[in-house]
């Protein structure tokens, strides 16, 4: 396990820091207040529930709330694992960690094997829980998500999935922050040839909701490395015809 680099144009912080994991080094963001020092939201588990674990024990961190930017396996397949854990139940043995995800994409919580072919196989494979966690809740566009010191601001954005979904915060005294999935990527966007995906519905996204934002806005990918909303309107290819 390896913790990725300083995110750029921020600088060095221990508020917001990134674990790429699994198969396809999908990142998971770990999300937490100056001030609130023990308690963290995350955004995404990958299927290595275990080494997520690690490293909020390594940290002192606690999750108190869990958020997906959309239902594909290398993003959720870890989630369930997750919340299961001693530490994540109450003393009747009940979850306590809510998990975040647009409806569209809900399918995919509830059958995560069965929608997602071989990948789904490997699940089994590794003997990881694949049940539908007891508290998942529906997040709409618009909708302020809380926890741990710390207000996330759905934006819908599908076109990689039907529920594809960015979230933007406001962190200590840093730039605001998009969580953006498998929506935006340095240099790149989220393909559109999967079930559910949609190249017109994913532009369109793009163009109303995550361009307008101001430059400076760090943008937290699901994959990769970290970059602007100001590097991606001047350098990205795929968004030259919509940002000129």
């Amino acid at each position: 396990m390896h913790t990725s680099e300083a995110i750029t144009g921020v600088g060095v912080t221990d508020l917001v820091f990134g674990v790429p994991l699994w198969l396809a080094d999908t990142n998971c963001w770990v999300v937490r207040s100056a001030s609130s020092s023990s308690e963290c939201v995350l955004i995404d588990v990958p299927p290595e529930p275990e080494k997520v674990a690690a490293l909020l024990k390594e940290r002192s961190l606690r999750v108190v709330a869990i958020i997906a930017t959309h239902g594909h396996i290398d993003h959720i397949g870890g989630i369930p694992a997750l919340v299961e854990r001693n530490e994540n139940l109450d003393a009747h043995g009940r979850q306590v960690v809510p998990v975040h995800l647009h409806p569209a994409d809900r399918h995919m919580m509830r059958d995560p094997v069965g929608n997602s072919g071989m990948l789904g196989q490997a699940l089994v494979e590794a003997g990881l829980s694949t049940r539908e966690p007891e508290i998942v809740e529906d997040i709409s566009d618009g909708q302020i998500i809380s926890g741990a010191g710390l207000r996330f601001r759905a934006i819908h954005t599908p076109g990689h999935t039907q529920g594809s979904t960015c979230f933007l915060a406001e962190v200590g005294d840093l730039p605001p922050l998009l969580f953006s999935g498998d929506h935006l990527f340095a240099g790149s966007i989220g393909r559109t040839d999967l079930p559910g995906g949609s190249m017109e519905a994913l532009m369109h996204s793009m163009e109303a909701k995550i361009l307008p934002m101001s430059d400076v806005t760090v943008v937290l990918p699901g994959h990769g490395g970290t970059t602007t909303i100001g590097q991606e309107r001047a350098t990205n290819p795929f968004l030259r015809d919509i940002a000129s």
